[in-house]
């Protein structure tokens, strides 16, 4: 072949090559992750990371944060015999010059028996035959415990045998305390404590209850017929929009969901949202305001478990980020929860608590501090690191049960004689 001709091909095949490689190379993504979707084609994934996330990065996700937790101080809890409990905190609110936080309080002779062996003095479980008390702080460490709030009634009122899991509404200068209100030890049939609600015009009380349900079970055959747990009330759009879980799908693998219960008027008529439930997961119900729309912490339960999640519209939410250790039936402090605000701060800090402090046969809750960075004021870069470290006694805690140790002896055995 001609000397000239084989270099011309030579030189025109490296041009081409050269050329596919740089189309190659601007398709390919980006070693600098860029902050703005790229104008390439992207796996599922990735456009998931753009589109689904509030920031393709956790660390700039403004609802994205770990959790942190402290001791409080000023609750006792009789050496930890199971006999008194504190859980299900509401919402922090700041008035008189002071934090205020109200929850279910258990004193009782004994910790929780079951539902076959309560009575009037032993309790089915932990939230049964139970009271809402309150305390206050400066700092939202050290509480001052101030005693009840709303006492069980009389037998036959709504709440006659416990009232518990409470949270607070400020409405046009009165507080208003929602609770469930149980009518039997719970246990029994379905956990049956529809939504009650007290008044009064200072958040120490004295509480007034307006004796009627304000927010009933569902009917025959609906998800919440048995139960409407965990009511939260948030401002939103002029209306009240109160928040709620439900248990259903039967026992012992229940499904829990959160629905909507709307209002323009704190003692209701409250209505039941249409696409209820709201959000698919989730135990403890924990909204707070946040930009246009709610925020929500969906703990636990659920497909969409450990995740926080968004509404513009406060009814169809989405996935916003994933993260873990949350605060388990949190109260954050959320000074603009009842201001009808246009553009919500979000959260830093509040009151969560946890079951089981000891064990099942001293059953009972405590109440700790939680904080974290799911607020637009402030931007804590510790609280966005998304890699936990744990010494090996945490993994080991999370040991196999006696069950699931003789089936493995037993799958080893087969193994040793030769079994399929």
């Amino acid at each position: 072949m001609n000397r000239k001709l084989t270099m011309a091909l030579v030189g025109g095949l490296t041009i081409t090559m050269n050329v596919f490689a740089q189309e190659q190379s601007s398709k390919a993504f980006p070693f600098v992750l860029p902050k703005e979707k790229p104008d390439i084609e992207l796996s599922a994934a990735l456009e998931r990371n753009y589109d689904a996330y509030p920031a393709p990065r956790p660390e700039d996700n403004e609802l994205y944060s770990q959790f942190k937790y402290t001791e409080l101080k000023g609750f006792d809890y009789n050496g930890h015999d199971g006999t008194i409990s504190r859980r299900d905190p509401s919402k922090v609110i700041f008035a008189n010059g002071q934090y205020y936080v109200w929850y279910t309080y258990r004193n009782t002779p004994v910790p929780p028996q079951g539902a076959e062996k309560s009575n009037d003095t032993i309790p089915s479980s932990d939230w049964d035959l139970s009271e809402i008390w309150y305390a206050t702080s400066k700092d939202g460490v050290h509480w001052e415990e101030q005693g009840v709030a709303v006492p069980r009634p009389p037998k036959p009122q709504v709440g006659w045998r416990s009232v518990t899991t409470t949270d607070i509404l400020e409405w046009e200068g009165k507080y208003y305390l929602y609770y469930q209100g149980f009518m039997e030890a719970s246990g029994k049939r379905g956990d049956d404590c529809p939504v009650a609600v007290s008044y009064a015009d200072s958040p120490d009380g004295p509480w007034t209850p307006y004796n009627e349900i304000v927010i009933p079970n569902g009917g025959e055959g609906e998800w919440d017929q048995f139960s409407i747990h965990d009511p939260q009330p948030i401002v939103h759009d002029g209306k009240i929009y109160l928040y709620y879980k439900s248990d259903f799908d039967g026992d012992p693998n229940l499904v829990r969901m959160q629905g909507l219960a709307l209002a323009d008027h704190p003692l209701g008529p409250f209505r039941k949202h249409p696409l209820n439930p709201v959000i698919n997961s989730g135990h403890e119900t924990t909204l707070f305001p946040f930009k246009e729309g709610i925020a929500a912490l969906v703990i636990k339960d659920g497909n969409e478990h450990f995740t926080i999640q968004y509404a513009e519209d406060g009814v169809n939410f989405e996935i916003a980020s994933i993260t873990n250790l949350m605060p388990t039936a949190a109260g954050p402090f959320m000074p603009d929860a009842f201001t009808d605000t246009d553009y919500g701060k979000g959260i830093t800090w509040g009151i969560s608590h946890i079951t089981n402090a000891t064990d099942w046969e001293h059953n009972h809750a405590i109440l700790l501090r939680f904080d974290c960075d799911l607020s637009l004021d402030i931007h804590d870069p510790e609280m966005k690191k998304h890699n936990y470290y744990y010494k090996p006694e945490f993994y080991y805690q999370h040991g196999l049960s006696t069950k699931q140790q003789e089936r493995i002896a037993e799958e080893n055995a087969r193994v040793r004689k030769g079994d399929k």
